[in-house]
Order: structure tokens, then C-alpha cells, then sequence
């Protein structure tokens, strides 16, 4: 019967399995408790108006972030007069919004939407001081510290325009007069009822889808949150991606490392066992005994992990906020079903992790008792080869599959299969490759070191269970930390290869503290640009679409002219369309196209053309695009000849500056996630070997001592003990280095075919080699330490 008494005896066996489990549970319930407290929320600008009618929402896949249609002028007069008419409603205002930046001290400040002053109150933001806004004024959040009557540049799609501050508000934008507001070419896509002091919210909601019919949808209560930005829900679906990223990892880690401190454990304990048996336990009592040790064990880890979980929980939102990873206002919430969750989770992460090592305990024999050498001779578990050999073959088979794509395949989520399978392959397999791979390694060791390398080789070889646990978590580490590094900056260096060469200009003109350029910005020096959009068709399908010249076009050189000429982009009611949508839409040159635009006024322009290669659905011209759209900037303009100085929120870089910046915030993401699933892997590993390293010693006390009865020094065996640990770490290294690099590379060529460029092949060594010498450094630092007792013992023990 297992008791604590028990239990504190084998603190040795459990304590690297309790550690592992209790940081994978807090990495498992912090990941959960952010998933999900990570919905779609009101936002504030939007949080003090009951009621809102929205326009009817479009089905979207993951990852589409593509607007829903706007509602035309003539439909939002039409019902802003007829809701503003339902009883308890004091005012209907529609949400319009565009792009507006103030500039303060010659630099653009944070925040760049601008609003009706009518928009305020669906907060409500009130006046700190000043008055509301008339023709030529703003009204501007309070904390950018201008004071009423102060004059104010604010960028707008067309360029800088100077206004008089008329008054300060509690709260973020830039407000103009609605007269001037409803000028803007913006669309309309929801109206806020503010209600009557005292009104009942509910008769306004169903008297609001009374008047609505099919035009609208009523939200209220937290069904207002679909009202959320596209930028805000990218951020939280990019949000999503790194917490689902972590929690997996953290619950393959746990499982991988767990199995691993159990298997050490059940291989020091073959002697216990073997009494155990010959005293008439059954195989079944055995394993039942495992399981219930280790069922305790991962009860309390779990338990006290899920608790450090819901405590860190509020950190970590910080953390995602600060890092870009969830939108401003996102706090952890926490809640009992996440926590049940977690903690269901941290036990069956305990039984799978143990159900090997309880296997292998059931089978020692009753004359295991009578074993005295810690050699560990004893072949795999038959579930164990099978399932080693399946994953490595579906990930050989997954490499294949990557190597021969042609770039229109997805290449990178089969090179991704064929590394993991390849790892969690060889990691159950690592028993059976140990062996003969550190007879290679270690053989120019056992020649050029005489006794002590000897030693090292040989323990290395007999203990095979002990080396495989210490190398496989370094397997895992070394080789997942070089596949994802190595994909991240692989595929970030393909995209700036591509850009470098083909782009045809002199210099580029790229934002600077903008989300993109005003038509200024985008014209100084003669530059060039295009404008990236939507269109939308009659039954609410989204088309992107592309406002550009002829000349833009025919410079990059990407367009592939099917039917018609660039030319026809000179008229405003022409457009080119893509060789899949007239295929699709049975159109041809003549044809009408009805769509509507961002303003959501409708026109049907004349189909001129069909063209290839285009990266969007429609071509239109670009003073057609911006004259319905205004919130759209441009990302980048080409110029031709030296660049004068573009003006306040843009400045002028070489080709080879823009390539390599073009995607520098999605780049920044992308890596501080990369690095952060890289620590979080390389502290379970360091945690594994310690764990390890720690047990191995505790059952290595007879040899250091028989090590010291033949003369070794204190200095030697302990030499000895470090130089063993290393070789292990190293030969993992070098394991996952095999590993992973193929896979690389095979994305790398794939990569390759699909750009048709020549695609450089990255891995960050620096964090790849700190990676391995935090594992080396904390191997030998653990067994040194461990073995220190046993090199004290006196030398007639």
C-alpha cells in the first residue's frame, strides 16, 4: 500500500515528473484560461449604446478577415430616419469611420480613426473642455495635450489637412462636424439607437428588427461584439494561433518527458520489482501500483500547476497585449471550466506518460532481485516499436511529399508532418538507435582518452535506458527549435529575395508611424502606388480588388495580360478581372459587373479585360478606388530617381531597406512567438535532464564508490560523470540536427519552386547553440552536482 511515508522515500523517482507536470498544467490552464477569455468583446467606443442594427454578416473561413457589404446611402438614411422614429429612442447614429491621424510635434500620435462628432455619444465620450466641432474643426482625445483653440495637421487619405482643436474628449479619435463627416466617402455598416433615460432597451430591440426586416441585424448585449474591428479580430485570431501553439506543446512535451522520468524510475526500481514478484505480486499489482504512484503524483503536480496557472493567468494577457498578440482592453477572466479542464487534462497526461513505463514494470521477473550491474539489455516493448515505426514512416512519407512539391501543394504543413513524425519517430525509438549511434560517436573518445573515455563510452552503451531519457528530450528540443526557426527565417528571407529582385524602382517610400501612405505621400517625387481593397457583389461575396495606373502594373511586371490591354484602367468605368473569376462568372469584355464599394454606393463597370497574376479578383483605376474608399492607404509607393523628402508619416528607403522591412511587424510576431514556444520546449527539456540526471545518480552510488576503491580521484570520477553527460546531450543534439535539417531543406527547396527565386536557406544558430548549451550547461551542472555525494563517500565503503 503506498503511503507518504512511502512516497517522501522515492521523492528522487517522482520529483522530476512532478516538476514537469506542474509546469506543463500552469503553461496548459494560463493557455486555456487566455483561449478562452479571448472572444470577440464590445468595443469601448461602442459600449454605452444599448442597441445597435448591423448589416447582415457574410460566412468567413479561418484566417478571413474580409469585410462585411455596407449598406448603401440611400438604405442608411432610410432606416437611421425610421429607427430614430421607435419609441425610448433619443438618437440613431450610424458608425462611419475613416482614416484620420493627428501630428503633434512634426510625428504622427497614436491613433488614426476619425468619426462623426454624432459617433461620440455611442460611448459615451463627453467634452473635457472646448466646445463640439464645426466646419474646419476637431475634437481630439485630451491626452495628446492640446488645448481648445490650437492649430492641428491631421493626416487624411488624401494627405495632411490643418484644423482648429474645438474642444478635448475623454476618450481616443479625431471628430469632425457631421457635416463635414458625412463628405468622407465611408461606409456604413451598423447604427447605434441611444436610448431615452428610463427606456426599455428590450421593446426598442424587437421594435429595431420590426423596422430592420432582412437589411439588419439587431445586437445587443454581448452579441454587440461582432461589432469588433477586422484589425482586432486578426489580432486575436493571431492571439489564438500562439496560445493553441503553446498548450499543445506544453501537453506533447509533458507526455514525451513524463514517459521519460517514469522510465528511468521503473529501470532503477528493477530490483524492487523483482522482489515484489518473487514475493507473489502479480504483473497486474505491479502495474497498478505504478499507476496509482503516479496518479498521486500528477494529482498533486496538476493540482498545484493549475493553481499557478489561474494565478499567472493575468500576466500572460498582459504579456499578449504588450507583444501585439491580443487587441487593447484584453484581460484574462477567470473561470471553473477552463480549470476542470486543465486539471482532467494534467491526469491524462500522467496515464499516457506512464502507461509504457508500468508496462515495463509488470514485466520484470522474480529473478531480477539477484541483478547487480546496472546493465539495461532488455529489448523495447513490441507497442513501442510499431509506434515508432509508424510515425517515422509517415513522416519519411510526408518528406517525400515536400521534396517533390511543385510549389502549389501545401509544402509547408508536409514538411512540418514529416519533421515531427520523424522526431516523435525516433524518440520511441531511442532505446534501439542510442546504442550503435554512440558507439560511432564515442569511439575516437574510448582511443584518445584511455580509462576514462572507456568509461564514458561504456556507460553511455549498458545504460541505454538512462542515455535514451537524457538524449530524447534534446532530440526533441534541438530538432523542433531548428524545423520552426528555421521555417520562420527561411520563409521571411524568401519574401525579401522576392521583393529585391523584382521590384523595378530606385527607392520606395514606406510609412513612418502610419499604417500606410496619404495620396501625398504616395505621389511625392513622382512615386507610384496602388490601393488594396473590396468590392462586393450583389449577394454580399467579397472580391479584393486593386486601384492602380497601367504604368504601376507594367513596371512590376506580374500582370499577365489574357484579353484586353493595362490601358483600359485610364477609364473610371472599365475594370480588368481575374482569369478565375470570368471563368467562374461567365464574363468576358463587354460584360457588366455589379458591385458595390466601400462607400457602399454601387456601379457595374465594364469588364475590358482578363488578366493572370494579378494577386486580386478585379483591377480597377485608382482614382475610381479613392473616390469610394477612405480609409484605404497605400503600403508602399515606387519612385523612379532620387526621392525628395515625402512629408510628415512616410520616409524614403533603398529597395534592399524596403525588401527586408516590408513585413517587419508581422515578421516581429511571428518570431516572438517562434522564441517563446523555443524557451518554453527548452525549459521542459532542462527540466527532463535534470530530472534524469538526478535519479541516475541516486542509483549509481555503488559505482562511483567501487570507481574511488580503484584509485580514481574525486576530480576524475566526477570528470568522468560530466564528460558522460555531455557526450548524451550531444549525441541528442547531433540526433535532431539529422532530424530536422532534411525536412528544412525540403521546404526550403519547395519554397523555392513556388517563388522561382532562389531561396537562401536560414537557421539562427546563436539561439540554436544557446539552446543546446543551456541543455549541456544544465546536464553536466545536475550530474556533477548528483554525483558530488557519492565521490565524498569515504574509500573503505
Amino acid at each position: 500500500m503506498l503511503t507518504f511515508a512511502t512516497l517522501r522515500e522515492r521523492w528522487h523517482s517522482f520529483a522530476g515528473g512532478f516538476v514537469v507536470l506542474f509546469l506543463g498544467m500552469t503553461m496548459v490552464s494560463m493557455s486555456v484560461l487566455a483561449l478562452t477569455s479571448a472572444g470577440a468583446r464590445v468595443p469601448d467606443r461602442l459600449a454605452g449604446t444599448p442597441v445597435f442594427v448591423s448589416v447582415p454578416a457574410i460566412e468567413r473561413g479561418d484566417g478571413n478577415f474580409a469585410p462585411d457589404r455596407p449598406w448603401s446611402p440611400e438604405t442608411v438614411a432610410s432606416l437611421r430616419e425610421r429607427l430614430g422614429a421607435i419609441p425610448g429612442v433619443a438618437h440613431a447614429i450610424p458608425d462611419r469611420m475613416f482614416y484620420a491621424q493627428p501630428v503633434v510635434d512634426g510625428r504622427p500620435v497614436a491613433g488614426d480613426r476619425g468619426y462623426a462628432w454624432s459617433a461620440a455619444a455611442l460611448a459615451p465620450y463627453t467634452l473635457t473642455a472646448g466646445a463640439a466641432p464645426r466646419e474646419g474643426e476637431v475634437a481630439l482625445d485630451r491626452t495628446l495635450g492640446l488645448a481648445p483653440g490650437a492649430r492641428v495637421r491631421v493626416l487624411t487619405v488624401h494627405g495632411p489637412v490643418t484644423y482648429t482643436v474645438s474642444g478635448t474628449v475623454n476618450g481616443p479619435g479625431v471628430y469632425l462636424s457631421d457635416t463635414e463627416a458625412a463628405r468622407v466617402p465611408a461606409g456604413v455598416r451598423a447604427i447605434g439607437l441611444v436610448t431615452e433615460p428610463g427606456a426599455d432597451d428590450a421593446a426598442v430591440a424587437a421594435a429595431a428588427r420590426t423596422v430592420a426586416g432582412a437589411s439588419g441585424v439587431v445586437r445587443t448585449g454581448e452579441g454587440r461584439d461582432v461589432l469588433e474591428t477586422r484589425e482586432h479580430e486578426r489580432t486575436r485570431w493571431i492571439g489564438l494561433q500562439v496560445l493553441t501553439g503553446m498548450a499543445t506543446l506544453s501537453v506533447f512535451v509533458s507526455i514525451l518527458v513524463v514517459g521519460s522520468t517514469f522510465a528511468v524510475g521503473v529501470a532503477q526500481r528493477r530490483r524492487e520489482f523483482g522482489l515484489l514478484r518473487a514475493v507473489g505480486a502479480t504483473p497486474r499489482q505491479v502495474r497498478r501500483m505504478v499507476y496509482g504512484e503516479a496518479l498521486l503524483v500528477g494529482v498533486i503536480a496538476t493540482a498545484a500547476g493549475v493553481a499557478a496557472g489561474a494565478s499567472l493567468a493575468p500576466v500572460l494577457g498582459d504579456v499578449l497585449v504588450t507583444a501585439g498578440f491580443e487587441p487593447p482592453g484584453f484581460a484574462v477572466r477567470l473561470s471553473v471550466p477552463p480549470l476542470a479542464g486543465s486539471f482532467a487534462m494534467g491526469v491524462v497526461v500522467t496515464l499516457a506518460g506512464v502507461w509504457s513505463a508500468s508496462g515495463r514494470a509488470a514485466r520484470v521477473r522474480p529473478l531480477e532481485a539477484l541483478r547487480e550491474a546496472e546493465v539495461d539489455d532488455r529489448p523495447m516493448p513490441r507497442a513501442r516499436w510499431i509506434a515508432g515505426a509508424v510515425c517515422c514512416a509517415l513522416g519519411l512519407v510526408a518528406a517525400v511529399d515536400a521534396w517533390g512539391s511543385d510549389g502549389s501543394e501545401a509544402f509547408a504543413l508536409s514538411g512540418l508532418v514529416a519533421a515531427m513524425g520523424v522526431i516523435a519517430g525516433v524518440a520511441l525509438l531511442s532505446p534501439a538507435i542510442v546504442p550503435p549511434v554512440a558507439r560511432l560517436v564515442s569511439w575516437p573518445l574510448a582511443r584518445g582518452r584511455g580509462a576514462t573515455g572507456t568509461l564514458v563510452r561504456e556507460n553511455a552503451l549498458t545504460a541505454v535506458r538512462r542515455t535514451a531519457a537524457t538524449a530524447t528530450p534534446v532530440l526533441v528540443t534541438v530538432g523542433c527549435a531548428i524545423l520552426i526557426t528555421g521555417m520562420v527565417r527561411t520563409t521571411a528571407a524568401a519574401f525579401a529575395e522576392v521583393r529585391a529582385t523584382t521590384i523595378r524602382a530606385d527607392a520606395v517610400i514606406v510609412p513612418d508611424g502610419t499604417p500606410g501612405l496619404t495620396d501625398t505621400a504616395a505621389s511625392a517625387s513622382g512615386a507610384r502606388s496602388s490601393l488594396f481593397g473590396a468590392l462586393f457583389e450583389p449577394d454580399g461575396g467579397v472580391l479584393s480588388a486593386i486601384g492602380a495606373t497601367p504604368e504601376l502594373l507594367e513596371s512590376a511586371g506580374d500582370v499577365q495580360v489574357v484579353s484586353g490591354s493595362l490601358d483600359a484602367l485610364r477609364d473610371a468605368d472599365r475594370v480588368l478581372v481575374a482569369d478565375w473569376l470570368a471563368e467562374d462568372r461567365g464574363l468576358r469584355p463587354g460584360s457588366p459587373l455589379p458591385v458595390s464599394f466601400e462607400d457602399g454606393t454601387s456601379a457595374s463597370p465594364t469588364v475590358a479585360g482578363v488578366v493572370r497574376g494579378a494577386d486580386a479578383d478585379v483591377l480597377l483605376s485608382r482614382e475610381l478606388f479613392r473616390g469610394h474608399d477612405a480609409t484605404t492607404l497605400a503600403k508602399e509607393a515606387y519612385v523612379a530617381g532620387a526621392p525628395a523628402p515625402p512629408g510628415p508619416g512616410a520616409r524614403a528607403v533603398d529597395v534592399r531597406t524596403y525588401s527586408a522591412e516590408a513585413d517587419a511587424e508581422e515578421d516581429r510576431l511571428v518570431w516572438i512567438a517562434t522564441v517563446l514556444l523555443v524557451v518554453v520546449s527548452t525549459a521542459y527539456a532542462g527540466v527532463a535532464i535534470v530530472n534524469t540526471m538526478v535519479m541516475s545518480a541516486a542509483g549509481r552510488v555503488r559505482d562511483l564508490a567501487v570507481l574511488r576503491l580503484s584509485g580514481a580521484t574525486g576530480r576524475q570520477v566526477l570528470g568522468t560523470v560530466a564528460a558522460e553527460s555531455a557526450l548524451v546531450v550531444l549525441l541528442g543534439a547531433g540526433l535532431g540536427l539529422v532530424v530536422a535539417l532534411p525536412a528544412l531543406m525540403g521546404m526550403r527547396g519547395a519554397l523555392a519552386t513556388a517563388m522561382r527565386a532562389d531561396v537562401p536557406l536560414v537557421v539562427p544558430w546563436p539561439l540554436i547553440l544557446g539552446v543546446i548549451a543551456a541543455c549541456l550547461a544544465l546536464a553536466v551542472c545536475a550530474a556533477v552536482l548528483a554525483a558530488r555525494p557519492a565521490v565524498r563517500l569515504p574509500a573503505r565503503r
